[in-house]
């Protein structure tokens, strides 16, 4: 934890000239388990019993580990029966746990529903407002707790326990359209053209070599090939090592990894990127299927010791992209449930 900083205030005394410097403290930040604590709270607090039974399920509910990203009806409670002022409690939620750039990404994201829902003539299946939000557990200092907002493209898990042992996986974000071409307010958005730009930036600056060994096969997966598995298994270790790279194309890639950082805060995105270089940078492969060129269908996924990144544009003709952070043991806190189970057992 952050120690507060200490400031001073000049003091004037009236009458006699004594300048007089006074310490001020300053409350440090709170952490993002804290921040996550109170935002759900803030939220469970404003609602109202009936829709707290909805939102509100044990931590070992199975439900917690069912993951989806179409657009179906989901166990919680989704926008769409809320109050505006409960809305943008959910949302202060989604900036306790996403930060600045994660939260963008997200709610950019929904706000795609509006374009397809033109798009397709269906508001009814594209609707903003069905996104879902659970609660699991007592959101506290002490103990474990969880969170999840999901609806199509979006899937936000967090694991906590002491407010300090945070889990962020799985974390998914899609978007449809990749990039909006029809006219109107949102005409040319690309929600995630950060991850797809860098990706193509790596796979093109390799030599003929290396891109040999980077690309396992000539057509992309129609799907992530993790898609919403509740707990996934490393894949096969194909592709390039990161210990191949030059150190300019090291750079992209490590541009590529903190940019899915990113979607979380500072504390967080340093925690996620410092696990995978202990885990062994040089480890990590970078693997390619499909076209090199934006318009073309495409894949790729970055896997390490212990975490898989995929991404794919298949859909809609290579205009809709699917992206995906998994932790092998992390996903749903698995790992730090059993050493919080450990601990409470042995003592």
């Amino acid at each position: 934890m952050k120690h507060a900083r200490l400031l001073f205030l000049l003091v004037v005394l009236a009458g006699a000239g004594v300048r007089l410097l006074v310490p001020l403290v300053e409350a440090a930040a709170p952490t993002p388990g804290a921040a996550m604590a109170e935002a759900a709270n803030k939220l469970l607090a404003a609602l109202t019993l009936e829709q707290r039974k909805k939102a509100v399920s044990s931590l070992e509910d199975s439900h917690r580990v069912q993951w989806f990203y179409v657009p179906i009806e989901r166990k919680g409670l989704p926008l769409k029966r809320m109050t505006p002022p409960q809305r943008e409690l959910v949302h202060g939620l989604l900036r306790a746990g996403l930060g600045t750039g994660g939260y963008d990404k997200t709610a950019q994201i929904i706000e795609l529903e509006k374009v397809l829902a033109v798009l397709e003539n269906n508001p009814v299946k594209r609707d903003a407002e069905l996104y879902y939000v659970s609660i699991f557990g007592t959101p506290a200092a002490k103990g474990a707790w969880g969170w999840r907002v999901e609806g199509h493209h979006v899937s936000q898990n967090f694991t906590i326990i002491d407010g300090k042992l945070i889990a962020t996986a799985p974390q998914f974000l899609g978007a449809n359209p990749a990039e909006v071409r029809a006219e109107g307010p949102l005409k040319g958005r690309r929600v995630l053209h950060a991850e797809e730009d860098l990706g193509f930036e790596l796979v093109n600056a390799l030599d003929a070599k290396q891109r040999a060994q980077a690309i396992f096969s000539k057509e992309a997966p129609p799907e992530i090939l993790t898609k919403n598995d509740s707990k996934v298994e490393p894949l096969s270790l194909v592709g390039l090592p990161a210990k191949s790279l030059t150190p300019k194309q090291t750079e992209t890639l490590r541009k590529l990894l903190a940019e899915y950082a990113a979607r979380l805060p500072p504390a967080l995105a340093q925690e996620r990127l410092g696990r995978l270089e202990k885990a062994g940078f040089d480890k990590i492969h970078f693997a390619w299927a499909g076209g090199l060129a934006r318009g073309q269908k495409y894949y790729y996924r970055l896997q390490g010791p212990t975490f898989l990144v995929e991404c794919d544009n298949t859909q809609n003709d290579g205009n809709h992209v699917h992206t995906v952070w998994r932790d092998f043991e992390g996903d749903f806190g698995r790992d730090l449930l059993r050493e919080h189970h450990r601990a409470a057992h042995a003592q």
